[in-house]
């Protein structure tokens, strides 16, 4: 059994960014003064610095990668757009936890989070691979990229091809020659399809007509617009859907260059698969040799089940990046932080939010003000004397 006051699941950018603002708070290393008065430490799952951009595929060039947003503390330097960012994001984050040395622990799987006993205020325990935490606070940040998404279609067990989500792909070559089923309709799902489509024969499937918006996106006001309403819903309880549900999808040149081939034809979903290829909607059949799921993921929060978080709808409601009602529990990189940018500010607010919540927490109870002395009796006027 291990103690700190803060326990941060998670070494990637919020993971990161909660560890500098805990620093910058006054929290000492659990691992090298574990007797101080407020200590954290960063439980990571990775073999080393880069969270899950250490698993993304080949050919995911720093050209086409969404804006990563700096850590805090420490600019980017300038990357090559030609870079894997499997290589150059990574090497940042090392970058990082160089420049300011955070407690981080690694490999280690949080297995579970549950209530040390029945007290709202008291302590929790992080069951790991390597040990037991107790700790007051949790913040987790472990993201998404352990939760594939894997929808099931009448069949699927018997398909005799090969099927892949996007968290398996490596690079097209592997899929020369093939026919190969591309399934999903979010950026990920696009930048595949683009690729493989100049080595393979795709066929794009999506549950709902793609929507293309027209002309660029405005992030001082869409981009408030777009997480305004993603806080709607988790304020309200509901589970969020996928980024491009509230984006839509944009004219990016990779999409312009399937168009432009012939690869944007898009698909209804298939009803069932068959062992050499899918049943299409019309009832005919599709032989396929692969099926690339690239539909998505969800948050990676299996190990917070024992606290039983989630609603009656599945979702989990949130303050901020509190959970709502549980003090002790933040979620950074969820719902509206699931950007670098917003992971990043997550970060920041969680650890103000956890400061103000331990500070009510360890504050001398004031005892009451005594009571009053009684006003001394009004003097009695000369008329009314005996």
């Amino acid at each position: 059994m291990r103690h700190a006051t803060v326990v941060v699941i998670g070494g990637g950018q919020a993971g990161l960014s909660a560890a500098h603002h805990l620093h910058r708070r006054g929290f000492a290393s659990a691992l090298t003064d574990p007797g101080a008065e407020r200590t954290f430490v960063v439980l990571d799952a990775e073999s080393g610095p880069g969270g899950a951009w250490r698993h993304r595929w080949e050919s995911l060039r720093m050209e086409t990668v969404n804006g990563i947003f700096d850590l805090p503390g420490l600019a980017k330097p300038d990357l090559d757009p030609a870079e894997p960012s499997r290589t150059a994001i990574p090497r940042y984050f090392a970058d990082f936890e160089r420049t300011f040395a955070p407690p981080i622990l690694r490999p280690v799987e949080v297995l579970a989070v549950s209530r040390a006993d029945d007290d709202p205020a008291g302590d929790l325990l992080v069951e790991t691979s390597a040990g037991i935490w107790r700790t007051r606070v949790v913040l987790n940040a472990t993201g998404t990229w352990t939760n594939p998404v894997l929808p099931h279609y009448p069949g699927t067990e018997t398909f005799a091809g090969r099927q892949l989500h996007t968290r398996d792909y490596v690079a097209a070559e592997e899929l020369a020659g093939h026919r190969v089923a591309i399934v999903g309709g979010g950026i990920s799902a696009l930048q595949l399809l683009e690729e493989i489509s100049r080595v393979a024969t795709t066929f794009w499937y999506t549950r709902r007509e793609p929507f293309f918006r027209d002309g660029g996106f405005d992030p001082e006001v869409e981009g408030r617009e777009i997480i305004a309403k993603v806080v709607a819903d988790v304020e309200a309880g509901r589970p969020t859907g996928s980024v491009v549900s509230y984006t839509g999808l944009a004219w990016t040149p990779y999409a312009v260059a399937a168009r432009e081939r012939g690869a944007l034809a898009r698909r209804p979903m298939f009803t069932a698969i068959e062992p050499t290829g899918v049943r299409e909607a019309d009832g005919t059949l599709t032989e396929v040799d692969t099926i690339l799921w690239a539909t998505g993921f969800k948050g990676a929060i299996a190990h917070l089940d024992p606290l039983g978080l989630r609603n009656e709808r599945g979702g989990i409601t949130l303050t901020g990046t509190q959970v709502a009602g549980e003090p002790r529990v933040h979620l950074l990189g969820f719902g509206p932080s699931q950007s670098t940018v917003g992971a990043n500010r997550a970060g920041r607010a969680a650890v103000t939010a956890v400061s103000r919540y331990l500070a009510r927490a360890e504050s001398p109870i004031s005892p009451p003000p005594p009571p009053s002395a009684p006003p001394p009796p009004a003097p009695v006027p000369a008329s009314a004397r005996g």
